[in-house]
C-alpha cells in the first residue's frame, strides 16, 4: 500500500458532496484538502463549521462568497495548479461535472464523477463490488448514480454467483430530493418514464457489460428513497436459500422484513435514523427478504429492494478515489476499509 496520503478536494457541497467530505474525513489513508464551491449560502457555512477549508470553483466567485461572509482562502484552479490536490471529487449538478474536466486534464489531477455525467465522461464507470480493478491507476472514474448502484451490487450479485440470463427491473423513483421539496416535485400523481429501457439498465451495462437487463421507471409523488421490484432469469437452477446466501456475501447489502413491522420505504427511512447515523443515511440496499422468492422451475427470482437516494454511492466514492490513487490493490480489502470507517452494517436490527 502506497505510504502517502491522497489529498482530495471536494468540488461541490450538495447532497452527495457534503457526504463524500466527511467520509473523506474519515479515513486515514487520505487528506480532505477542502471544499469548494460557488455560493455563500448554509451549506456552505455548514462546512465552515465543521472547519473545512473552502474555496471557489470559478475565481470570480470568490469575492461573491467572501460578501456572504464566507472565508474563501482562494480558487480551485490556484489549488490545482500549485499541485495540492491529488484527486477531485466532483459532485456538482449534472453536466457540470463534464466542463470541469477539461481543467483537471489541464493540470492532470485525478477526478472522481457522479452518476449525472455520462459514462464516455470519464471512460470507467464504477462500482466497487463489480469492478473495482477496471478503475486502478485511471484519472478518471464515474461512480453510478444511486439507482445503478443498487442494481449493481444486487443483480450484479446474483449475476455473479448464479449467473442471470436476463434482468427486468422497474424503478419506482422519488420524486425530489428532500432539501429541494420547496421548489420542485410532483403531487398525487405518478409519471411513467415513457422511454424504455430507462437509463438506469444500459447504464448497469457499463459496469456489468454482460447482464441482459432492461429497466423501467416511473416517479411518485414522495422524496423517501426508491424502490426497486425485480425478476431475474437464471441461466443456473437456484432454490430460495441460494439466493439469500448470495446477498448475506454480498457487501452493502442487508434484509429486512415486513414481519418485522418494515413495510416501506418510511419504514426504512426511520430506520436508517434509529442506526443513529449522521443525517439518517444508510449506505446498505436493503432487501426485502419476505419478498425473495424462486419460480419457473428454480430458474426465475423475483425480489424488492429500496435505494436510499442521498447516501448509498458514498462508500463508492471513498473505494474510487483509493482505486485511481492505487492506494489499495484489493477491491476486498478497500471496501472493508471503507466500510468499516464508515460503520457499514450487514444487519441493521
Amino acid at each position: 500500500m502506497a505510504k502517502t496520503k491522497a489529498r482530495v478536494l471536494i468540488n461541490g457541497y450538495g447532497v452527495i458532496g457534503k457526504r463524500v467530505a466527511d467520509a473523506v474525513a474519515k479515513q486515514d489513508d487520505m487528506v480532505l484538502v477542502g471544499v469548494s464551491d460557488v455560493v455563500g449560502d448554509w451549506r456552505v457555512r455548514m462546512a465552515v463549521n465543521k472547519g473545512y477549508r473552502i474555496y471557489a470553483s470559478i475565481p470570480e466567485r470568490a469575492d461573491v462568497m467572501r460578501k456572504s461572509g464566507i472565508p474563501v482562502e482562494g480558487s480551485l484552479e490556484e489549488l490545482l495548479r500549485n499541485g495540492e490536490v491529488d484527486v477531485v471529487v466532483d459532485a456538482t449538478p449534472a453536466k457540470i461535472g463534464a466542463k470541469n474536466k477539461q481543467l483537471y486534464e489541464k493540470y492532470g489531477v485525478r477526478a472522481v464523477f457522479q452518476g449525472g455525467e455520462k459514462h464516455e465522461v470519464a471512460g470507467t464507470s464504477f462500482v466497487a463490488q463489480r469492478n473495482y480493478a477496471q478503475a486502478l491507476g485511471k484519472q478518471f472514474v464515474r461512480v453510478v448514480s444511486c439507482n445503478t448502484t443498487a442494481i449493481c451490487r444486487v443483480v450484479g450479485g446474483i449475476h455473479e454467483k448464479l449467473g442471470a440470463r436476463k434482468a427486468r427491473v422497474v424503478i419506482v423513483r422519488r420524486a425530489v430530493d428532500v432539501w429541494e421539496s420547496g421548489h420542485t416535485g410532483i403531487m398525487n400523481t405518478v409519471v411513467p418514464s415513457l422511454h424504455v429501457p430507462s437509463h438506469h439498465g444500459p447504464d448497469a451495462k457499463t459496469v456489468i457489460p454482460g447482464l441482459d437487463i432492461v429497466t423501467m421507471a416511473v416517479k411518485a409523488s414522495h422524496n423517501l428513497f426508491h424502490l426497486h421490484t425485480a425478476m431475474l432469469e437464471l441461466r443456473n437452477k437456484a432454490c430460495r436459500e441460494d439466493v439469500i446466501k448470495v446477498l448475506e456475501e454480498e457487501p452493502r447489502v442487508v434484509f429486512v422484513s415486513g414481519e418485522d413491522g418494515v413495510e416501506g420505504l418510511n419504514s426504512i427511512f426511520e430506520l436508517a435514523r434509529d442506526i443513529g447515523r449522521p443525517r439518517g443515511d444508510l449506505y446498505e440496499i436493503p432487501v426485502w427478504i419476505d419478498s425473495i422468492s424462486v419460480g419457473g422451475e428454480g430458474y426465475e427470482v423475483y425480489l424488492m429492494w429500496a435505494t436510499p437516494n442521498e447516501s448509498n454511492v458514498i462508500p463508492e466514492n471513498i473505494d474510487a478515489v483509493r482505486a485511481v490513487k492505487e492506494l489499495e490493490k484489493d477491491a476486498r480489502r478497500s471496501i472493508e476499509k471503507t466500510d468499516s470507517s464508515l460503520g457499514v452494517l450487514k444487519k441493521l436490527y
